[in-house]
Parts: C-alpha cells; sequence; structure tokens
C-alpha cells in the first residue's frame, strides 16, 4: 500500500514525469499536493479510491483515465507541464523533466512545504543545509527511487503526467498517423523506428536523439 506522506502531511507536493524515454513529443511533469490524510484515514486506505493508486505504469489505461478527475477533484493543488521537443533537443531530456517538474512546482496555489520527487536526481542542484537537505525556491525536497511506487503523490502526479501526455499524442497523432503514436505514444517500438526509416522526421521528434543503422529494423538508437 502506498504511504499518504513522506515529511509532512500538510502541503507534501509529489512530482513525476511521463515521455523522457521518448522519440516524439515533449515530456510532460505533473505536480500534486495531496489532501491531509489523518492516521486513522490512512489505515482504511483500502475502502476509498486511494486503494486503486499505483505507478501510472503498473496501471491499466482505463484505471489511470478512471482517477485522474478524481486526483484533480480531491487534491489541494495540481499542475501539468510539457516541455517540446524543441527545448529537449536545447538542453537535453534530464535537463527538461527537470524543468518541467520544477514549473509545476511553482505553479501550484498553495505552495507546498516540503516536496518529494521521482527518481534519484534533484530537482535542482543546490547546497545541503545543516539539517542536510535541499532546496527549491527555499522549500526543501528530497529524490526518491520508486517513489511513484511508494507515495500517493508522486503516484498521483506520474498518472496525472502519464495521461495528459497521451492525450496529447493521440492529438498529434490524427496530424501525423504513420508514426501510429495513438499507440506507441511517441516510445521507440518497432512500428515507429520503422516509420521513422520510411518517412524520416517530423517536427514533433526529438533530434537530439542519436539515430544509428540497424539492419533488422533499417533504424536503431543510441542514447
Amino acid at each position: 500500500m502506498l504511504k499518504s506522506h513522506y515529511y509532512s502531511i500538510i502541503l507534501e507536493a509529489g512530482t513525476d514525469e511521463a515521455g523522457r524515454g521518448c522519440l516524439a513529443g515533449p515530456v510532460t511533469a505533473a505536480a500534486v499536493i495531496n489532501p491531509n490524510i489523518s492516521l486513522d484515514i490512512e489505515a482504511d486506505l483500502d475502502t476509498t479510491y486511494w486503494s486503486k493508486m499505483n505507478d501510472s505504469k503498473q496501471m491499466s489505461e482505463k484505471d489511470r483515465f478512471f482517477l485522474r478527475p478524481i486526483i484533480e477533484k480531491l487534491a489541494v493543488a495540481h499542475a501539468v507541464t510539457h516541455i517540446e521537443p524543441n527545448i529537449i533537443d536545447e538542453i537535453n531530456i534530464l535537463n527538461a523533466s527537470l524543468l518541467a517538474m520544477r514549473t509545476c512546482i511553482d505553479k501550484l496555489e498553495p505552495q507546498p512545504i516540503y516536496i518529494i520527487v521521482d527518481g534519484n536526481r534533484p530537482l535542482i542542484k543546490s547546497p545541503m543545509d545543516e539539517n542536510g537537505m535541499r532546496h527549491y525556491n527555499n522549500i526543501p525536497f528530497s529524490s526518491i527511487i520508486k517513489g511513484d511506487a511508494n507515495y500517493l503523490s508522486i503516484a498521483a502526479a506520474s498518472i496525472l503526467a502519464k495521461t495528459y501526455r497521451d492525450d496529447y499524442m493521440n492529438v498529434i497523432h490524427e496530424e501525423y498517423p504513420m508514426y501510429h503514436w495513438d499507440k506507441n505514444k511517441g516510445y521507440p517500438t518497432k512500428d515507429h523506428r520503422e516509420a521513422i526509416a520510411k518517412y524520416g522526421l517530423s517536427p514533433y521528434h526529438r533530434k537530439s536523439f542519436k539515430l544509428k543503422s540497424d539492419n533488422a529494423i533499417q533504424l536503431g538508437l543510441d542514447f
């Protein structure tokens, strides 16, 4: 069962991204401040919608889209940000992912008193204070490996990021159906890579990802 909070039960924001490993489309981040959950309520989470929450990658598409409006309705605050391919190409995918998460945090109202970030990278390079904590805009944060599988706010953020990015890819699929983005969402599947080999890159592709020859499908990846 996912934990309701990491450090502070009040105004703790979780943030996560989707689409970092894609060849096309944006990297999308979300941040969520969940409602305060008392320890008594936390003991009964299995009777609530919270029990359905998980890392978005471990959930069905149906469950992700079912939970999205509930997350948005109950959240104290939430935000979503897309960083487009041209920015990814300019600053690299890691920096674009972190920029997306920081932008989401900036949008939250009220601002959190603590931030938890999925992954092993700091939200921003900053010195540690006397308590061993790093800060973003004077807000302490922690980076947590597999945070989306352990904390409700990060799991909620992962669901928002994934579903809104999927919506984006479905829209641009209508413009470039040959890449099958309605199915692969921009990830380097065989059909996507074969389509790039046949049709070349679209304006939505990330040109900073290096492509190389591959006998099996005429295209491979080196990133």
